[in-house]
């Protein structure tokens, strides 16, 4: 087996996935096989990663965190990477995928005694990820001190103790209370889970970092616990794809520039990610409008984005008035594009006849394209490599849903995938959908997709300059972390 080290959070959203991933990339140029691993994760942001020993040309799920922590280390991801995910639907409830396949429905209740059932699958696929490693980093979720959920954690301590992984903790300095929030961790854990931290780091600092040496003293003081270093605030962070929906909350909009893209936050917003590389051009500015705020009227495009629940959305898209918005949108002429759930909410109707999503089970589409979608159980999760065609140019990306669109307007596929339509544009042409997340990762569509809303010379490389970032929070934690300390207690 592989000598491991863990990266646990006194909360969530502490950075976690970005130092595995910053990590994982020191380790690769240091010439190590590294891998990464996260037992369990909560995301409706997946990836479809390799099934191993699957024939198939399908995929599963894995979490997008995990993803992005495989190109770190320089390998295909593989679903034993992040062997349970949790994909909310509800507020009470998610769909569970386990070694990347749906093993069903639970709410949240319910999934605390199934967790004991999923440690073996856990176990199992980490013992998968090991094989052929020098070195598995392995990122926690949450917070071991909510020891409320410890006797059936699968995720943190839990975790660590059953595979012998020892801890590093990870404060966030950003959010404040860090000294109360390490210190308060180690009050707290039972003895068997204290013994597991070799030690902590803080992230997300931000000026000069000799201002938090009594801070340092006070946490040895009442842990005992060696600091392996002080992060500063990762600039190159914001150009690696987000993971959680919770960063959504702090997204604002940038300077104005020459194309306003405005992106409905929905409810259940899914692989949002899917924006990125518009993010990344200089000339678009991407604004994610939370509910109860009006879609911009100074947008030149409207992406509505994939989401986890269609009909639910679809229902609070009219509930906050986007409906409207959206029709005056496209009275100024303005562009329309949806992806898989967004997709579907632009057509006239969505019916779900078997409750799949919920106890509703159909609702009044938007009515921009001439489609309507059925929802039916089995789900489609694959990589593709397609075409575009309205501009006859290679598409690279992934499919994860449920359902089956048709209509007249599918006689405009806008994609054509492995030989088969997907998709519909309308008979403008300034509306259109898709079922295949990554769209806009081509670099060569981006930039005439762009050109064609006015904007020239857009279209640049967007996977060299995550590659790009990667290296820099690497090199970054290679200054300000003892990496060799770190990697050195790995067991």
């Amino acid at each position: 087996m592989a000598r491991a080290i863990m990266l646990q959070g006194t909360g969530s959203d502490v950075g976690k996935t970005v130092l595995v991933a910053g990590l994982c990339r020191a380790a690769k140029k240091r010439g190590l096989k590294v891998r990464p691993f996260k037992p369990q994760n909560m995301s409706n942001n997946a990836a479809v990663a390799d099934i191993p020993g699957d024939t198939s040309k399908s995929g599963g799920e894995i979490g997008r965190a995990q993803w992005l922590q495989a190109i770190a280390c320089g390998v295909a991801p593989s679903v034993h990477m992040n062997p349970v995910l949790l994909k909310p639907q509800t507020d009470i409830g998610a769909q569970v995928i386990v070694q990347g396949k749906v093993f069903g429905e639970a709410r949240a209740r319910d999934y605390q005694a199934l967790k004991a059932r999923l440690m073996d699958a856990v176990l199992d696929s980490w013992g998968k990820v090991g094989e052929g490693a020098d070195l598995v980093i392995v990122e926690g979720a949450g917070s071991p001190a909510e020891i409320n959920l410890r006797s059936r954690d699968i995720a943190n301590m839990g975790f660590a103790t059953r595979a012998d992984v020892p801890v590093v903790l990870v404060g966030d300095i950003d959010r404040g209370g860090v000294i109360a929030s390490v210190a308060g961790t180690h009050l707290i854990l039972p003895e068997e889970d204290r013994r597991m931290i070799v030690g902590y780091l803080i992230n997300k600092f931000r000026g000069d970092v000799s201002l938090f040496d009594d801070g340092l003293k006070a946490i040895e003081k009442f842990t005992g616990w060696r600091c392996f270093g002080v992060v500063p605030w990762l600039k190159a962070a914001a150009r690696l794809p987000s993971e959680d929906s919770v960063v959504l909350e702090r997204l604002a909009s940038g300077e104005a520039r020459a194309l306003k893209v405005a992106v409905p936050m929905l409810g259940r917003i899914a692989n949002f990610d899917d924006l990125d590389p518009l993010k990344a051009e200089p000339q678009v500015e991407v604004v994610f409008v939370p509910p109860g705020k009006p879609l911009p009227a100074d947008a030149g495009l409207v992406v509505i984005p994939g989401s986890k629940s269609t009909i639910g959305d679809l229902i609070r898209f009219r509930e906050n008035g986007w409906d409207r918005d959206l029709a005056a949108h496209r009275k100024r002429g303005g562009h329309v594009v949806g992806i898989c759930g967004g997709f579907q909410m632009l057509g006239r109707r969505v019916r779900d006849p078997d409750g799949i999503e919920g106890s509703v089970t159909e609702a009044e589409g938007l009515g921009l394209l001439d489609i309507e979608t059925v929802m039916e159980p089995e789900k489609t999760v694959r990589n593709v490599s397609a075409r575009s065609v309205q501009f006859d140019l290679p598409l690279e990306g992934y499919e994860i849903h449920l359902g089956r669109t048709s209509g007249p307007d599918t006689m405009r596929p806008s994609a054509i995938i492995n030989g088969v339509a997907d998709g519909a544009i309308s008979a403008d042409g300034k509306v259109s959908g898709t079922y295949m997340h990554g769209l806009f990762g081509a670099d060569a569509f981006r930039g005439k997709f762009l050109e064609s809303l006015g904007i020239k010379g857009a279209g640049i490389d967007y996977r060299a300059d995550v590659e790009r970032a990667l290296d820099d929070v690497a090199a970054e934690l290679e200054s300000h972390l003892d990496c060799d300390a770190i990697f050195g207690l790995a067991r």
